[in-house]
């Protein structure tokens, strides 16, 4: 069995490359995919070469962490039938290249425990359940406050602001220094850092993955607030002492979801709780990788590309 697959040769070098695959295993199933997520996040780290030491890094690798398919084949006893749609975090299954996360591909061997039923009127939305997932993982922890400010109005922090209102709460105010990504704001105010005169948030949530934000963010805490670090850090992370001692501030890292997030989401969405609309900007052929990787990392005002495989063999 074989696949065209997002290949990273090594920093800098996106192709297209047909690699072969696991045979299925019992409780395997095979998807194929139809459309997969680009992380500006991680995936940019791994493009660059600034990818920090990490569980499975090295060269070549597949990416991605955010498709979604059919089922065309299981050897699984339980779990998604052929035909469902299913979500997949990722996968494996590569001969000849790692796979970190391992998603982006025309198809795809995984456990069928690692799949998600999902509706397959989503169409591409569905590609962002492991952000949802993400975001509300950083809001889930034990004690958690909900975000009263949020840094970043990309993918990410629209999520953690469409579940904090989906949570109930008061709207949370969200930092954005790009005036192009103002938009599509429902219900809560978008502003730039300068023009936001409060110094008193119980709850900063950082997705920018600017690791020079610190002082900055611990002089907006009230005393005793906790800054929830939930976005991903090239480089060591500092802050002064004094004004963290003063305030008695906490530090929080929020890390990958799990699978009760990504059902907790899947439920929201479900029931119209958590809408997604307006979230992915831009879409191309997976034959257009490499093009799709610049606009990805290198438009302002591309917030998600997704690939679309259905047509790539």
């Amino acid at each position: 069995m074989h696949a065209d697959a997002i290949l990273f040769d090594g920093p800098g070098e996106i192709g297209v490359a047909t690699l072969g695959l696991s045979d299925p295993a019992a409780d395997d199933v095979v998807v194929e995919i139809r459309h997969s997520g680009i992380s500006t996040g991680t995936e940019r780290l791994l493009h660059d070469g600034r990818m920090p030491a990490f569980p499975g890094m090295g060269y070549p690798l597949v990416p991605g962490y955010e498709a979604v398919g059919e089922v065309v084949e299981t050897r699984a006893a339980t779990g998604p039938r052929v035909g469902d749609t299913v979500f997949v975090p990722g996968a494996t299954c590569f001969e000849g290249a790692r796979g970190l996360f391992g998603a982006s591909a025309r198809r795809l061997v995984v456990p069928a425990a690692r799949v998600a039923r999902l509706d397959a009127g989503l169409g591409r939305a569905a590609t962002l359940m492991a952000l949802a997932a993400t975001a509300r993982h950083a809001m889930a922890a034990p004690n958690a406050r909900a975000p009263q400010l949020i840094v970043g109005h990309g993918t990410l922090g629209r999520l953690l602001a469409r579940l904090t209102l989906a949570a109930g709460v008061a709207p949370p105010t969200v930092w954005e220094t790009d005036p192009a990504r103002h938009d599509g704001a429902a219900g809560y105010p978008v502003v730039a850092p300068e023009d936001d005169p409060r110094r008193d948030y119980a709850s900063i949530y950082d997705v920018s993955g600017d690791p020079d934000l610190l002082d900055t963010l611990i002089g907006r805490l009230a005393p005793g607030g906790e800054i929830v670090l939930a976005g991903f850090y090239a480089r060591p992370l500092g802050f002064a002492f004094p004004p963290a001692f003063l305030r008695e501030a906490r530090l929080r890292v929020s890390a990958e979801w799990t699978r009760p997030d990504l059902d907790a989401v899947l439920a929201l969405v479900d029931r119209g709780a958590l809408p997604l609309d307006g979230l992915i900007s831009h879409h191309l052929p997976a034959a257009r990788a490499a093009e799709a990787y610049r606009t990805a990392f290198g438009d302002p005002a591309c917030r998600k590309m997704i690939l679309d495989w259905k047509d790539s063999a």
